[in-house]
């Protein structure tokens, strides 16, 4: 049972986060990708909590995020402002 939900949590931010990198809506982008790093944070306090070996789990967060900055400053997108991304984790 654990596994399952543990394959769900890993599909959602993966989701999000592919879901910043083929947005093509420059207007949309922004949003994206506050989304998915929200989703990537949560994801990795999870981890930090979570017993076990989860390590390729957590270089796959580290390899996203990194991923979703260099994005960020190619387009040159602003980081949203709290209330935006607190919006997410509702």
């Amino acid at each position: 049972m654990q596994a399952a939900s543990q394959q769900l949590e890993i599909r959602a931010w993966k989701r999000l986060y592919t879901a910043a990198l083929f947005e093509v809506d420059g207007t949309k982008l922004p949003e994206r990708i506050a989304q998915a790093e929200t989703a990537l944070v949560l994801r990795a306090r999870e981890l930090f909590h979570a017993p076990g070996d989860n390590i390729e789990e957590e270089q796959a967060l580290d390899d996203a995020m990194y991923a979703l900055q260099a994005l960020r400053s190619t387009y040159q997108c602003p980081r949203p402002t709290v209330e935006t991304s607190s919006r997410v984790a509702a």
